[in-house]
This record gives structure tokens, C-alpha cells and sequence, in this order.
């Protein structure tokens, strides 16, 4: 059965306080939104509908760089959830299959619970409601079942007394033959406590129209919605547990596992290992063998087998480490291939550069890659040694097995195997310290009886 995504993501969420639209709070690195478009993806729906509103022209920027193809449908009023869906109509029109609705704050459902929901509409259920017991169901919608038929689902505001004893709670994630959805929706009113139209009115008009409904469950923590900072920061926390959890059932050694961050897509080999204090930003992977050492943070970064980086080592975007490179204590990396077994040990820079196989950068090294206008490269040859304190004014290129001076600044081209050195003449004046410190002591009692 093909199946179609809606992720609404229209609410401004003023628990948040907060100028930022709640979705685009990140969670793992990423906008909370990509969660729930993450799982969905499992589905390999044919079309993806994200409903936008408050902030809705930076939600559908962030949401375009995850998935160029994403169709955007705005809430210009934000009318209950039924009024949401329904704004996807246009997007889905000429769809048939099942239609996935999921909610851009809740991060954490499962592919094995959507493929759940899945079967029980191949089962033949027109309607399938994830629901979950709650240990305390507060001001959550109650699933109204008989046997295994959901026969209505009741918001917590127009719940009666026994109504509010039912544990079986909404999580609002719905799946839906998209044949009947629209339909479903527009015999939806509003008559309500609220004055919204609410999706989960639908249960009760298909089971009007003689069309089945039922439940899936799964636990609560799975349905864990996010409306404030705090509720943020516990998923924060959850996130990190699932992750470290997943790193070492993976064969990752976490040597104290409640200092490492991980992000969202943070991809880690076998036989890595993570020493304290070292944060994943997006977009990195760890071959299998590696070594990432304590304070480290890495962002936008492939780091191959066997290597080591670290200890506070600092890997932005671009950054291209090939198997057996070593990137050493305050080390900044960025826009750069550093080459097989290739090390940069120590205090230095390299950006927008490739630097050989087996070469040796020295403490202090800088590629001086910006001018304030343009970015430029800087090429260093295998086996190449360049001394500490170099500087190297890019565009420039130090050729294979070359070797540059400490303390040189190297400004044109170095051939392969030749020696440069770029160091002003040194100027040695015997006896002249002591006079100069006399000035300078002068100088500084001069100054103070001026003030």
C-alpha cells in the first residue's frame, strides 16, 4: 500500500517563550520537526506534506534543506488539528493509499510502532489511532475502546467523570485511507469546548458511516511531546541515553558515557573509542578503530579507521580525516583533508587545505586561507615537514617530501624536496638589553607621574 506523510508544524508554542517557532528547537542537533520526519521516512512515503504557521517562512526553509522535495501547506489560523490536516488537502490531491499524520513536537515514535499502525490498516481498519496508558493521564484524549474496536476518542475538556477514568490516552499520531480522510474531515464542527476542529473527531464519524477503528499502543515515553524549555531538556536527556545506549550495544567504548553528546545522525563505528567530554555536532561519522580523545568536538566531519583526534581537538564542517591521521591538542580543523597517517599534533590551524599522506605539521602551524573577502586553498605534499610557527599564505603549495623553516612565512610555491625558509635576517645588539629595560622603566615612571 502506498503511503503519504502529513507532520504538522504550525504552533507557535508559547510555553517556549521564545521567538523561535517550537519545531525549530533543536533536539540531537536538528530542528525538533526532523524527528518526526525521520521516523516517517521509514514509511518511504510517496509524498511529504509539512503544515506550517507561526514562523512559518523559517520552518519551511529548515525543512527544505532536510528534504528539497517536501511539499509546504500553511495554517494561516490555527483552528484545531483537524483544521491542520486539512490544509494538506491540495498537496495529497490525486493520492491514494494510507495517509501517516505525525506532529512536528514529538520526536520519539518509533519505525517498529508506525509499521504496527501499518498492518492494522491492511488489517482492514479504515482508522488507526496510536494511543499509550499513561501513568498519569492528566489533560490528554481518552481512547473510548470496546474490545478491540475504538469507538470515539474524547478530549479532556469534554470528558465526562467516567470518561476521565480511562487510562488508554491519544497520542495523536493517526493513520487514515486517504479515500475517506477528507471526507472524515469535512463533516468535522467545532461545537466543542474549545471551538477547534479536532482530528480526533473522525474515529467517531467513520464509526457513524459503519467504517472500523482501532488503537495501536506503545509505551509513553514514545509520545513524549515537547512544549517547554524543560520538557526540551528532559528529551534532551532521553535522546542522549537512547544514543549512548545505541554506541555501546554497537561495540563503541564510551569511557564515561554521560559526558558524550551525540547528534541525531552521528554515525560511529566498531572499536571507536570516546573518551569524557566530547561532543558530536551533525553530520559526522567515525570509521571503525578510531580514537576520539577528551574535549573534543566535531561537526560536519568523516574521521577514518584507526585515527586519533584529540585531546581538545576542534573538527568543523569539511573536515576530511583519512585513516591513521592524528589531530592533536588545540587543533582546528576545518574545510580540510588531512591525508593518511598525517599528523597535526599540536596549537595549530589548518583550514580550506589538503595536506598529503604521512605529512608532519608543526606546533603553531597556520594556513592563512582569508584575505576578509575570499577564502583560498593551501596544498601540502605527502611526506612533506613543515616546521613550527610556519605560517602559509594561501594560495600556496608545498610540494611532496618539501620542508619549510620554523617560524617561516611561506607566500609563493615550495617545490617537492626543497628546503624554504622564510625568516627576517636575525639582528643581535651585545649589551643592549639592560639599556633597554632602563628606557622602558623610565618610560612607565614617566607615564605615572603624568597621570
Amino acid at each position: 500500500m502506498a503511503t503519504a506523510l502529513i507532520v504538522l508544524a504550525a504552533g507557535q508554542g508559547t510555553r517556549m517563550n521564545s521567538d523561535l517557532p517550537k519545531v525549530l528547537h533543536e533536539l540531537g542537533g536538528v530542528p525538533l520537526f526532523a524527528h518526526a520526519l525521520a521516523s516517517g521516512q521509514t514509511l518511504e512515503p510517496e509524498r511529504t506534506v509539512l503544515v506550517v504557521g507561526h514562523g512559518a517562512e523559517a520552518v519551511a526553509k529548515a525543512a527544505h534543506e532536510i528534504d528539497p522535495d517536501i511539499a509546504i501547506a500553511d495554517q494561516t489560523e490555527q483552528l484545531g488539528t483537524g483544521h491542520a490536516v486539512a490544509q494538506a488537502r491540495l498537496a495529497l490531491e490525486g493520492f491514494e493509499g494510507d495517509v501517516f499524520v505525525l506532529y512536528g513536537d514529538t520526536p520519539f515514535i518509533r519505525a517498529e510502532t508506525l509499521e504496527a499502525m501499518e498492518i492494522a490498516r491492511e488489517e482492514g481498519n479504515a482508522v488507526v489511532v496510536l494511543g499509550f496508558e499513561a501513568e498519569d493521564p492528566g489533560r490528554y484524549g481518552r481512547l473510548v475502546m470496546k474490545g478491540h474496536d475504538l469507538t470515539r476518542i474524547v478530549e479532556f475538556k469534554d470528558a465526562t467523570e467516567d470518561e476521565l477514568d480511562i487510562t488508554l490516552c491519544n497520542s495523536g499520531v493517526i493513520c487514515v485511507d486517504s479515500t475517506v480522510l477528507f471526507d472524515l474531515l469535512d463533516a468535522v464542527s467545532n461545537e466543542n469546548a474549545s471551538g477547534e476542529y479536532y482530528l480526533t473527531d473522525i474515529v467517531e464519524i467513520a464509526r457513524s458511516r459503519g467504517l472500523s477503528a482501532t488503537a495501536v499502543t506503545c509505551p509513553e515515553d514514545e509520545t513524549l511531546g515537547i512544549n517547554s524549555r524543560a520538557e526540551l531538556a528532559d528529551a534532551e536527556a532521553l535522546f542522549q541515553d537512547m544514543a549512548r545506549g545505541e554506541a555501546l550495544e554497537n561495540g563503541v567504548t564510551l569511557v564515561a558515557p554521560e559526558t558524550v553528546f551525540f547528534a541525531f545522525d552521528t554515525v560511529i563505528g566498531r572499536d571507536v573509542v570516546i573518551e569524557p567530554n566530547v561532543i558530536f555536532g551533525p553530520g559526522v561519522t567515525v570509521e571503525t578503530g578510531a580514537r576520539i580523545r577528551a574535549f573534543s568536538h566535531l561537526e560536519g566531519t568523516h574521521v577514518g579507521g584507526e585515527a586519533v583526534v584529540g585531546p581538545y581537538a576542534r573538527l568543523r564542517p569539511g573536515a576530511e580525516l583519512d585513516a591513521g591521521a592524528k589531530v592533536g591538542n588545540f587543533v582546528e580543523i576545518k574545510n580540510a583533508q588531512v591525508g593518511h597517517g598525517a599528523k597535526v599534533n599540536h596549537l595549530t590551524y589548518i583550514g580550506d587545505a589538503t595536506i598529503g599522506e604521512g605529512a608532519n605539521i608543526g606546533a603553531g602551524t597556520v594556513t592563512c586561507n582569508y584575505n576578509g573577502f575570499e577564502k583560498f586553498h593551501t596544498e601540502i605534499g605527502a611526506n612533506a615537514f613543515i616546521g613550527s610557527d610556519t605560517m602559509l599564505v594561501a594560495p600556496v603549495t608545498v610540494g611532496a617530501g618539501a620542508i619549510t623553516g620554523s617560524g617561516s612565512v611561506i607566500t609563493r610555491d615550495v617545490p617537492a624536496d626543497a628546503l624554504a625558509l622564510g625568516r627576517a635576517q636575525q639582528v643581535v645588539k651585545d649589551g643592549a638589553a639592560p639599556r633597554l629595560f632602563e628606557l622602558y622603566k623610565r618610560n612607565k615612571e614617566n607615564r605615572k607621574k603624568g597621570e
